[in-house]
């Protein structure tokens, strides 16, 4: 994102418009961000081989109960991810560090999944509790919670909260019982 957004073409959209973010144009705000110390550090500098991670958990109950595709599940793990990125962008030296030129190609994540509901906003409470800097995605305009993800955070630090999730895979709708 960053070093795409430092070439010549940065700070306009296709119509040559100034991209603004924030209240500052993306070429001033790019600027500041890459003259940081932390911006210049790399994911892959952190000591012992502990990378930044950035988790992500989605709903398992939205693909087998309620039919969801798996490309609106992805959407929707990416919009939460994109998200914590951006609340914490300007503030926190990890979630720079997780997006500098130099880092990009070596982004870490997982991508976890809880039964439903219930178990995510359990999930959002106990991390918010906690202190672990996340964004609990809530698709709008339905109003459904639907992943959270974490801002970019030393590994070792942020999989003890995970431990009760599943790694992701798809789970076909489970057929409906018909009714005689």
């Amino acid at each position: 994102l960053v070093h795409k957004l430092s070439d010549t073409s940065i700070g306009t959209n296709a119509f040559t418009a100034p991209v603004i973010w924030r209240g500052l144009t993306s070429r001033s705000r790019i600027d500041q961000l890459c003259n940081s110390k932390a911006m210049a550090a790399s994911s892959t500098d952190v000591p012992g081989d502990d990378p930044l991670f950035q988790y992500i958990v989605l709903r398992r109950d939205l693909q087998e109960k309620m039919g969801w595709p798996l490309g609106s599940l992805v959407a929707q793990g990416a919009h939460a991810a994109v998200a914590a990125i951006a609340e914490h962008i300007l503030s926190d030296p990890d979630t720079q560090a997780y997006v500098a030129a130099d880092a990009v190609d070596s982004m870490h994540k997982a991508v976890l999944e809880v039964k439903g509901e219930a178990q995510l906003l359990n999930l959002s409470r106990k991390l918010t509790g906690e202190g672990v800097a996340h964004k609990l995605w809530i698709e709008q305009p339905e109003g459904i919670p639907t992943c959270l993800a974490t801002k970019p955070t030393i590994k070792s630090s942020l999989s003890p909260h995970f431990k009760k999730c599943s790694l992701s895979s798809w789970h076909a709708p489970k057929p409906k019982k018909l009714v005689e």
